[in-house]
């Protein structure tokens, strides 16, 4: 059995889209188990009662303008902390929150802990292309500032993550820069550049423009925190505005717009799933002894569902300690 704790105090819509996520996920896979942490009575209003979800009170929650590294050290019973200290102490297999990204990140790697031979852990999430095949991005904004051997590091996570968890045979990895050619870049774009080049263990197919990332120019795009974190918030924003103004163009355009919207109906379905991120699942901090997983802060039931879906992937595929046993060969041939 899979067990997952999960903050169920974390995110704009806690704790009602967190726990019909929950009510989905439990109806849709028989071999998992949930943890809710947090305060039992607001849990109850919406949850379906299952004997394979169990609620753990408490009323205390790391809130969203919290300082992370205080509120882990301060708040020893909120919801996040004590979901973490579960998989520390073996209790459960994974977590996931959608509350204070830099709480659940400093909660990862305080109370979980990083693989030995991993420098810095990197944010990871799939996100959506045109030919519905997505691509995974790392950092998205776990380290604000990264060397060219952190990035380095980042395409081999990157590379085994799309390998055992997405299935893909020989991902195709791609260094975020401003320009296709191998001289193009700041200093750290083209020592990065040189490392991956040169590093075996991965398909590393060159540089890749931010404008062609959802054309499927790469299975796996490196880049550091700071620019991942912007290019994943801008293709958020492109999609929203997309659908927002395709929306008030029908809309406003009179009775031959909503006619022309009838007849297109499937097709403008399948651009709305293929510029829906929320159905990857959440941000992956890769790196850690266990799976901790980030859910969009505005997550509805849908995108928990599917982030729950992830992490039973990640727990089935064995991947976190596939890459302990990865790391420790290449830890130990270092020595």
């Amino acid at each position: 059995m899979k067990k997952i704790a999960i903050d169920a105090m974390g995110g704009d819509n806690a704790p009602k889209a967190i726990v019909e996520g929950v009510n989905q996920a439990i109806e849709a896979f028989p071999d998992i188990e949930i943890q809710l942490y947090g305060d039992q009575d607001k849990i109850k209003q919406y949850l379906k009662e299952s004997d394979r979800v169990s609620i753990i009170h408490t009323n205390e929650k790391i809130n969203s303008d919290d300082e992370p590294a205080k509120a882990i050290r301060r708040k020893k019973n909120a919801s996040m902390v004590l979901a973490a200290k579960a998989v520390k102490d073996g209790q459960a297999h994974a977590i996931l929150s959608a509350g204070n990204t830099g709480a659940l990140l400093a909660a990862g790697l305080f109370v979980i802990g990083r693989i030995k031979g991993v420098d810095r852990p990197g944010l990871l999430t799939t996100l959506p292309t045109t030919n519905q095949t997505g691509f995974d991005m790392l950092d998205l904004g776990a380290n604000a500032e990264n060397t060219a051997q952190h990035l380095h590091q980042f395409a081999i996570l990157g590379s085994f993550y799309a390998k055992n968890v997405r299935g893909i045979s020989r991902p195709r990895v791609g260094l975020l820069n401003n320009g296709t050619e191998a001289t193009k870049g700041d200093p750290l774009r083209k020592e990065t550049y040189a490392l991956l080049d040169a590093e075996e263990s991965i398909n590393f197919i060159g540089n890749v423009e931010a404008r062609d990332l959802m054309l499927g120019s790469a299975d796996v795009v490196v880049a550091d925190g700071f620019t991942g974190n912007a290019v994943l918030k801008s293709i958020e924003g492109t999609a929203i505005g997309i659908m927002s103004q395709l929306k008030r163009a029908i809309k406003s355009g009179g009775l031959k717009a909503k006619l022309g919207a009838l007849l297109l109906k499937n097709s403008l379905y399948d651009l709305k799933d293929t510029l829906d991120y929320s159905s990857a699942g959440g941000a992956v901090l890769f790196g850690l002894k266990a799976p901790v997983v980030k859910s969009h802060g505005s997550s509805d039931a849908k995108a928990i569902f599917y982030t729950i879906k992830q992490i039973r992937l990640m727990l089935e595929t064995n991947v976190v300690n596939q890459l302990v046993e990865e790391f420790s060969k290449e830890t130990s041939n270092n020595d």
